[in-house]
C-alpha cells in the first residue's frame, strides 16, 4: 500500500508543470498542499475572505495597505493654524454713514471774498474756507432744520476745545428732556471743537453724530465732524470773518 502512494505522488508530482500552465484550473501552492495533506485550501465556491481589520470594503490591498517606513503625518504649520477664518477689510477714515462727497478737499474758489474769510452755503451743506490763488478748503457741514437756517455777517469772537454745553432756555422749552449743562467731552454735542459767532447762541461745532453731515439737523449752529472742525480751528483765529448764505 505504501508503495501505490509514493507511486500516486510521483506521478502528480510529474503532472505540474502541464497542471500550471491551465490557469482555468486554479492550480498552484494549494494543489500541492492537498495532495501532500489531503486538505484541499480552495475556498468553496461563493465564499468570501474575511476583511482585513481597518481595510475599505471592496478597495484593494496594494492601494490602501500601510507603508512600511512611511513618515508620520506633518502637524500643520501654526503660522497658518494662527491666522483668522477671514481677513476683515480695513474700514478707512471715512465714518460709518457719512457721505464722502462731504469729505474735505481743495477746490476752485471765484466767490471774491477775501483769503481766511470762511463761507456757509447752507443750501448746498458746505464750509469753505477761502485760500489764496483763487481756491478754498471745503467741508461737509450740517445745518439748521426748516425754520432754523439764518444768514448774515459775523465774526469769530471766541474758540474753546472740548466745549461745555449748557442748552438755552428756549431749547429747553422745546426739549425738556435734555440736560441742564454737559461737561465736555466725546459724549457732548458739541463735539471737540466751537467757535462762536458775534453775540449769538449760534457756533461753528464738532459732532459725535457724522452721519448727520449734509443735512438740516440744528437749531441753527453749523455742525462739522469732530476731524473737520478741528483742522478749521486749527487754522483760523479769533476776529475771522464768518458769511452765512
Amino acid at each position: 500500500m505504501r508503495t501505490s502512494f509514493t507511486l500516486a505522488t510521483l506521478l502528480a508530482l510529474a503532472a505540474l508543470p502541464s497542471a500550471a500552465q491551465a490557469g482555468s484550473g486554479g492550480l498552484g501552492g494549494g494543489f500541492i498542499e492537498m495532495i501532500m495533506t489531503g486538505r484541499d485550501p480552495t475556498p468553496p465556491r461563493g465564499a468570501v475572505a474575511a476583511p482585513v481589520p481597518g481595510a475599505p470594503l471592496g478597495v484593494p490591498e496594494r492601494l490602501w495597505a500601510p507603508q512600511q517606513g512611511r513618515a508620520a503625518p506633518q502637524a500643520p504649520d501654526p503660522r497658518y493654524a494662527a491666522l483668522p477664518a477671514y481677513e476683515p477689510e480695513p474700514m478707512g477714515r471715512i465714518e460709518r454713514g457719512f457721505d464722502p462727497r462731504y469729505e474735505r478737499q481743495v477746490v476752485d474758489y471765484d466767490g471774491g471774498h477775501a483769503p481766511g474769510t470762511i463761507i456757509i452755503d447752507s443750501p448746498n451743506k458746505f464750509l469753505y474756507l477761502v485760500q489764496p490763488g483763487g481756491k478754498a478748503l471745503r467741508y461737509g457741514i450740517g445745518v439748521g432744520r426748516p425754520g432754523f437756517t439764518w444768514s448774515g455777517v459775523k465774526t469769530i469772537t471766541r474758540k474753546a476745545e472740548w466745549p461745555d454745553w449748557t442748552p438755552p432756555p428756549e431749547m429747553l422749552k422745546r426739549r425738556p428732556d435734555l440736560p441742564r449743562h454737559m461737561e465736555g467731552g466725546p459724549e457732548n454735542p458739541l463735539g471737540a471743537r466751537a467757535m462762536y459767532l458775534g453775540s449769538t447762541l449760534y457756533r461753528i461745532h464738532g459732532t459725535n453724530e457724522p452721519n448727520t453731515i449734509g443735512q438740516n439737523v440744528s437749531s441753527g449752529c453749523i455742525r462739522l465732524r469732530n476731524e473737520d472742525v478741528t483742522d478749521l480751528y486749527n487754522r483760523v483765529k479769533v476776529g475771522t470773518k464768518v458769511v452765512v448764505m
